[in-house]
């Protein structure tokens, strides 16, 4: 070995962060070895939510939850799977009980976090919180990093405006609270100007605190360190290859290796092994979620399972603009979505990754991929629309490129589409008596919690309206996501297995780099986030423990 420490993290996301604090915690040298030139990871540029049940905001604020309760409902939705396999009944155990700690140990290490006041789990099911088990970090001033800020990766939303907040923007002509929400994010703005501070919301002020708290601990973060090779020794993990000057260099683990490296949705080679006829370029991920440590693993024994699923964003592609995530757009009143015959195949109004399997499974028995969302002019005025503001008047270039189709009536968009006409037109006059009744007989639209929660708040029927107004548009949409489900397989202590059980010593791994726990759904907001910061946490406590055991056993 060139060098040797303690413990060893591949990559920079928000698991990392975390077992990095506990081991500088607990005396112990880490280091953290991103491959690209900048720090966070996708956790950075997500909406930085964590799914954790029964957490001490819920517990202040008098919402009623448990372990039970939610390991109720992550049985009841995630399903079962044969062995080898991330989500089992064990694993799923594991998490609801430590991912509360996970959140009370940020806390107490200065990390200041908040809860977001409503957001539905995402299905109907034994166990699912209706106000919602979503974390996310506090507004942070980015300055406070110094030299690092220029390291950590930009988020989607670098305004001092919290998740919630943004979230009342597409009600900004409509609704008071909407303005006066506005008008204080407006005043936040000039204050931070005034006070010179750039703060910031989202997984980048996430990503911000933890990269802070992790410096000022002494943890040692490289970027632009890639790590090409696990190093074995006998039965264990025992390092890591990596590059240094150009040449190689190998850094060697006492405690253990934790791979946090991300997935594999920007791998087109794997997407095409594993999960066919879906694209990278549909992904929200990084560019450095490629799957490397994966099959790293894989190839020193590791087992691997639930590859054969993404985590779901439904993405269009704005002309000149960067892709749109339409995960909100198409739950709206007064759209729908239909294959590319023209006919109406599921419920919009579901969670991301519902809707986008959906459209993977029509596409099966029907060409679906791209689907259309087809809306009137009702839903035109009233909502945004691939990031622009309400309102008829869109980019030209929209129009030009033929990303949106206009036309005055239902047959001609049906042509402009190459839909058959009546296929459509019968479709919509269906769903039309639907709405107008206000039960989704097909599919059971707006019937959910979260499916009301995603569509108008302003009114009486919050998803189900009409399509009954020229003129009409379509625009197609892509089953894109925010990273996959599968990965390395791991314990309830987070350390990988092998195919038949057995343990990898020495190796441990979380975030999507692994099998995730929530099997092949997401049961509400920030499920790989979550998993990421708690599985990490649990790798980092079980290093510790195990050497403290060894240390014992040595004396004695």
């Amino acid at each position: 070995m060139n060098e040797t420490f303690d413990f060893v993290i591949v990559g920079s996301g928000g698991g990392s962060m975390c077992a990095a604090l506990l081991l500088r915690a607990a005396g112990r040298s880490v280091v953290i070895l991103e491959k690209s030139e900048l720090v966070g990871g996708t956790t950075a540029t997500s909406g930085g939510v964590m799914w954790i049940p029964d957490n001490r905001f819920m517990q202040s604020a008098g919402i009623r939850d448990s372990a039970d309760d939610a390991l109720n409902y992550l049985d009841a939705v995630a399903g079962e799977f044969p062995a080898p396999a991330g989500s089992t009944h064990e694993r799923r155990r594991a998490y609801v009980e430590q991912a509360p700690q996970m959140l009370d140990f940020l806390v107490s290490q200065g990390i200041r976090l908040r809860r977001i006041p409503a957001w539905p789990d995402y299905y109907a099911a034994p166990g699912e919180s209706v106000p919602g088990r979503c974390v996310v970090s506090e507004l942070y001033d980015l300055n406070q990093l110094g030299d690092w800020k220029a390291k950590l990766r930009p988020g989607f939303l670098p305004l001092p405006m919290n998740l919630d907040e943004a979230m009342e923007m597409p009600l900004l002509k409509r609704a008071s609270s909407a303005k006066k929400t506005m008008l204080r994010v407006v005043g936040r703005t000039l204050a931070d100007r005034f006070r010179k501070r750039q703060r910031v919301a989202t997984g980048q002020a996430l990503q911000a605190q933890m990269l802070n708290a992790a410096v000022k601990a002494g943890a040692d973060i490289r970027v632009n360190s890639a790590v090409t090779q696990l190093i074995v020794e006998g039965n264990r993990v025992t390092g890591v290859v990596t590059k240094k000057d150009g040449s190689e260099w190998r850094i060697g683990a006492r405690l253990g290796v934790l791979v946090n490296a991300g997935g594999f949705a920007r791998n087109q080679r794997m997407l095409d092994r594993h999960i066919p006829d879906t694209s990278a370029d549909w992904s929200n991920v990084i560019a450095e979620d490629t799957g490397d440590l994966i099959e790293e693993g894989a190839r020193i024994g590791a087992a691997l399972a639930q590859m054969d699923e993404r985590i779901g964003m439904p993405v269009a592609f704005p002309p000149g603009k960067p892709k749109a995530t339409m995960g909100s757009d198409v739950a709206k009143p007064h759209c729908i979505t239909v294959d590319q015959s023209g006919v109406r195949y599921m419920n919009e109004a579901g969670s991301s990754v519902e809707y986008c399997r959906r459209m993977l499974e029509r596409n099966r028995q029907s060409p679906a991929v791209p689907s259309w969302m087809v809306f009137d002019s009702q839903y035109i005025n009233t909502y945004m629309l691939a990031g622009s503001m309400a309102g008829p008047k869109k980019p030209q270039a929209w129009f030009d490129e033929k990303f949106l189709r206009k036309a005055d009536t239902l047959d001609a968009l049906a042509t402009a589409c190459s839909m058959d006409a009546a296929t459509l037109r019968a479709c919509v006059e269906r769903f039309n008596e639907f709405a107008r009744r206000g039960r989704d007989d097909d599919f059971h639209r707006g019937e959910h919690v979260y499916e009301q929660w995603q569509g108008d708040p302003l009114r009486e029927s919050k998803s189900l309206g009409a399509l009954e107004q020229g003129p009409f548009y379509a625009m197609q949409i892509f089953p894109g996501d925010v990273s996959t489900c599968g990965g390395l397989v791991t314990d309830t202590d987070a350390r990988v297995l092998r195919p038949d059980g057995s343990v990898i010593e020495g190796l441990y791994a979380t975030g999507t780099s692994t099998a995730s726990v929530m099997g092949k759904v997401e049961p509400g907001a920030g499920g790989s986030v979550g998993p990421s910061f708690t599985w990490g946490y649990v790798a980092a406590r079980h290093a510790l423990a195990a050497s403290a055991t060894a240390t014992a056993s040595s004396t004695d």
